[in-house]
């Protein structure tokens, strides 16, 4: 095909499309008549012929700022020469680059494990002159920690002075365990120490006599100074190894009446097989016996069980061998619970998750707020619940056709799942909605976290079929400690949602 060809159609290609003869407009249809019968020219190239003659960083910062024309490349090189000073701009990151070393110095000196771990890398990764992405994840690190860190196990010392959490060593100088105890309140230790080795070791309780000392020493414990405390003592142990020795009598009573019928269950056992000799009627009449002496003591009625058992062992070996002609059988059986339970469990993992975006489903997401409401209501462990919605996403469907919202839908969730935490919960709520259940994070983490998803979602260049689809999303965010219930926190995020929605899009309205 010629090039006068390839005009003529670039000139009915700008007549069906409706397009004015701009220059810019010609130039694009031209090129892509061009690419359609597999021509190269080189004005088609546009500014990615100029973009590879610069270095990485310019590259970078034109990916950032989507340029896309010549005319935008121009703009963006007078720009950034108007405004460069490498004197200046040399200085400036060295001194950056020193007060950032001499800040994770200082920090490394805390008494904080995690800060001095994060502390001892950043000045690792400045001495090394790590890339672009080792201070992203660096930077990311020390979000997730001042996210997260909890300074509430200081209140543990509160008992021993007063909490100051601005000033760790003003609280440390200032604890003091003099007026943790008393000699009173050591007496009320040693007393409770004391009563709780009276309490009977086998006897399921106390006595009345038992009861009546221990309640006498809780009342005053100064008791066990008086003369008389040493003979009550004495006789209380004694009362408690005679409860022992009683409830022991009683177990063994309990123990005859148990190798009675467990005598009858045996004899019948022997009787119904098919085993017929001198030994088995020995064992008959030891059994029938053994139920009817009195049986006084613990060894007399093992040494009689272990009789029994090593002539029954002698016997069982017929019945073994009947077993074993079952065992393939049951070895069947298992395998086929094995595979049921392989497919129960896929079935099960099928039922919540979303088969088109393999995200959490609505079903299984109402199951982890519940769980998260339990652990709200019993612990007070806050969460929070953000929504997101995909905007003008049913122009997507009607311009590019439902395979391209498919594609976008995923697009997204990877960058979901990207975000979230490994103890985060998200899933597709429906159509193009989707939730985040935030364990353990105030609202300020959730507006992050839903920031850095518009973000990401914003300057995504999903692509389908050679055509690039402009993409945006809004959030609305709701903490539980600021509704009511779990219900109306999920009306709370919608609502939130919506006046994002309303007040323009791409937005994050938190509550």
């Amino acid at each position: 095909m010629t090039i006068n060809q390839i005009v003529r159609n670039t000139v009915e290609r700008l007549k069906t499309e409706g397009k004015a003869w701009t220059p810019e407009y010609y130039t694009e249809a031209f090129c892509a008549e061009a690419k359609k019968v597999g021509i190269v020219m080189e004005e088609c190239k546009g500014v990615e012929r100029f973009v590879v003659l610069l270095d990485k960083k310019t590259q970078e910062e034109l990916k950032q700022y989507r340029v896309r024309t010549t005319a935008e490349l121009i703009r963006f090189l007078i720009s950034k020469l108007s405004r460069m000073n490498p004197n200046d701009a040399s200085m400036m990151v060295e001194l950056l680059i020193s007060l950032v070393r001499s800040m994770a110095q200082s920090i490394n000196v805390l008494h904080n494990p995690e800060a001095s771990a994060l502390a001892k890398k950043t000045i690792s990764i400045l001495e090394a002159q790590g890339g672009k992405t080792q201070l992203e994840l660096l930077k990311q690190a020390w979000e997730n920690f001042a996210t997260i860190y909890d300074d509430a196990f200081l209140m543990k010392l509160s008992p021993y002075g007063q909490i100051d959490k601005f000033n760790l060593k003003k609280t440390v100088e200032g604890l003091s365990s003099s007026s943790a105890s008393s000699s009173k309140n050591d007496f009320t230790k040693f007393s409770s120490l004391l009563m709780l080795g009276l309490s009977p070791s086998i006897a399921p309780q106390m006595n009345d006599q038992l009861m009546a000392l221990t309640q006498k020493v809780q009342a005053n414990p100064e008791f066990i100074l008086e003369a008389t405390f040493e003979q009550e003592i004495k006789m209380a142990i004694a009362m408690r190894i005679a409860l022992d020795k009683k409830n022991v009598n009683d177990m063994l009573k309990v123990l005859d009446t148990l190798l009675g019928k467990l005598s009858v269950q045996l004899i019948d056992l022997i009787e119904r097989s098919d085993i017929s000799s001198s030994e088995i009627k020995g064992i008959k009449k030891d059994l029938e016996g053994l139920g009817d002496e009195n049986t006084g003591d613990f060894k007399v009625a093992h040494k009689k069980l272990y009789t029994i058992a090593t002539t029954l062992e002698e016997k069982v070996e017929v019945l073994s061998k009947d077993l074993k002609a079952h065992n393939d059988k049951v070895v069947t059986m298992g395998s086929r619970i094995v595979a049921l339970e392989e497919e129960l469990a896929e079935a099960t993992q099928a039922s919540r998750e979303d088969f088109l975006t393999k995200l959490y489903n609505k079903r299984a997401l109402e199951e982890f707020m519940a769980q998260k409401e339990a652990d709200y209501e019993r612990y007070g462990r806050n969460y929070c619940i953000v929504m997101f919605d995909l905007d003008h996403f049913k122009r997507v469907n009607d311009t590019y056709g439902h395979d391209a919202g498919d594609a976008v839908l995923r697009a997204f969730s990877q960058i979901l799942k990207a975000q979230g935490r490994t103890n985060d919960i998200i899933g597709r709520f429906g159509g193009e909605e989707f939730v985040a259940i935030l364990g353990d994070t105030d609202i300020e983490g959730a507006k992050i976290f839903a920031n850095k998803v518009r973000e990401h979602v914003q300057d995504a260049r999903l692509m389908y079929q050679d055509t690039r689809i402009q993409l945006s999303v809004s959030a609305g965010v709701a903490p539980r400690d600021m509704y009511p219930s779990l219900g109306k926190t999920m009306v709370g995020a919608d609502e939130k949602l919506y006046e994002a929605k309303k007040k323009g899009r791409n937005r994050v309205e938190p509550a």
